[in-house]
Formats: structure tokens, C-alpha cells, sequence
């Protein structure tokens, strides 16, 4: 019985030595493969997240900045505060002007004229108490020589490539017949403008001179309409680099 007893505690002192064995063999290998590889492992992750972190952010902050310059120039656009678009308009608006594509305004003269009433005398060429078209051409180019920036002739703006020629009893600018009386509206110096009509020997004393009925007022404010016909270049072409 004795000897029963002494076998059955060697084998539970076996078997308990066997279980811890194992136990601190599952311990020491788990242990082992745990601290195989992470001081690289953890340092080398840690180092790659890290950099993807940093990338990340100046990736966004480079999205950031193309934001906010792409909200400034919006902005700046639909308040009307962009320079270039300023310089632009402000050049096309001159060129308007200066083409007469654009109605203006300012001081000037106004001079009316009118054929004579006054009664011919036998012997007298008749067409020498009426208006022509050369006798506008006169005063056209007395008003310009006088700086004038605006003429108009009964309401048809005069440009470079106006006309003014005789269309039987009318005559004929922009290709729209007018006829007496002809009211010739320029913008520029007042002084100048009246002065170079006016001069002994020029144009409205010759007019007079045959009767014809002249009167040039000088009003506040001359207004003078935009050309309203069509500009159309068949021949001349702009120099490429000008």
C-alpha cells in the first residue's frame, strides 16, 4: 500500500513537472518571438508613419495656399479689383472713345448753318448762296486743326473714313443723306475752336459774306453720339509686333 502511494506521487510530481516545463517553454518562445524582431520592426514603422504624416500635411497645405490664392483672384475678379482686368477695360473704353464708338460729352461749340435768304441778283450763280458739301469739308477741317476731339454733323459722327459729298439737293455723310440746316456739334478747347471758325478771312466770313446764315453757340455741355454704322477693314491688315 505504501509503495502505491509513493508510485502515484511520483507520477503526479512527473506530470506537474512536465505541465510547467511546457508552460514556461510556450513562455520563453512567445516571449522570444515577441522580442525577436520588434525594437527594428516597431522603430522602422514608426519611422515610415511618421514620414507618410508629414507628407500628408504639406500636401494638404499645399492644397491650402492654391485655395486661398484661387478664392483671393475670384474674389478680387467679382469685386472688380483685378489689375489686369482694370488695365484692359480701361484701354478697350479708350479705344471706344477714340474710334467714336462710344458716345461723349464736354465743352465745346455747336454752329448751325443755313443756306442764304438772301434775294440773288441777276447775273449771280445761284449755288453761291447755298451750302455744300465743300463748305462743311471747310469747317470740319478748321475745327480739327483746332484740336476738336468730337465732331458730328446733324447727329452722324464723323470718323477717319467719314465721307462728305454732295448727293443732289442733300448732301451725303456716312452714307446717309442730310440737308439744311446743318448743325455741326465739336468737343475741345471753347476758345480755340470759336477762334479758328472766327478769324478774319476764314470760313464763316466767307459763308456771310454770301448770305449764309451761320450761328455757333456755345453751350455748357456738347454731346455728340456714338457712329452707328459698321467699321469694316477689307484691305488694311495690322503689322504683326505693333
Amino acid at each position: 500500500m505504501k509503495d502505491e502511494v509513493n508510485q502515484l506521487k511520483s507520477r503526479r510530481g512527473y506530470i506537474t513537472m512536465v505541465l510547467i516545463s511546457v508552460v514556461l517553454g510556450l513562455m520563453i518562445a512567445v516571449q522570444f518571438k515577441v522580442t525577436q524582431g520588434s525594437p527594428t520592426d516597431f522603430t522602422r514603422r514608426t519611422q515610415d508613419v511618421v514620414a507618410e504624416l508629414k507628407q500628408v500635411k504639406e500636401e494638404r497645405d499645399n492644397l491650402k495656399n492654391e485655395l486661398d490664392e484661387l478664392n483671393f483672384n475670384f474674389n478680387k475678379i467679382v469685386s472688380g479689383k483685378n489689375e489686369s482686368q482694370d488695365a484692359l477695360l480701361s484701354e478697350l473704353s479708350k479705344a471706344r472713345k477714340a474710334s467714336g464708338l462710344i458716345a461723349v460729352k464736354g465743352p465745346g461749340v455747336i454752329v448751325v448753318l443755313n443756306d442764304s435768304s438772301r434775294s440773288i441778283k441777276p447775273g449771280d450763280d445761284p449755288n453761291l448762296y447755298l451750302i455744300h458739301d465743300e463748305d462743311l469739308l471747310k469747317v470740319i477741317n478748321e475745327l480739327r486743326a483746332a484740336g476738336a476731339e468730337a465732331i458730328s454733323i446733324n447727329g452722324q459722327r464723323m470718323l477717319a473714313t467719314s465721307e462728305i459729298r454732295c448727293a443732289g439737293p442733300t448732301i451725303q455723310v456716312n452714307g446717309n443723306r442730310i440737308a439744311p440746316p446743318f448743325a455741326i456739334s465739336a468737343i475741345g478747347d471753347v476758345g480755340l475752336l470759336e477762334s479758328s471758325l472766327r478769324m478774319k478771312g476764314g470760313v464763316l466770313e466767307n459763308l456771310e459774306f454770301w448770305g449764309i446764315s451761320t450761328n455757333l453757340d456755345k453751350p455748357k455741355e456738347v454731346i455728340i453720339p456714338a457712329y452707328l454704322g459698321t467699321i469694316k477693314f477689307k484691305f488694311a491688315a495690322p503689322i504683326e509686333g505693333e
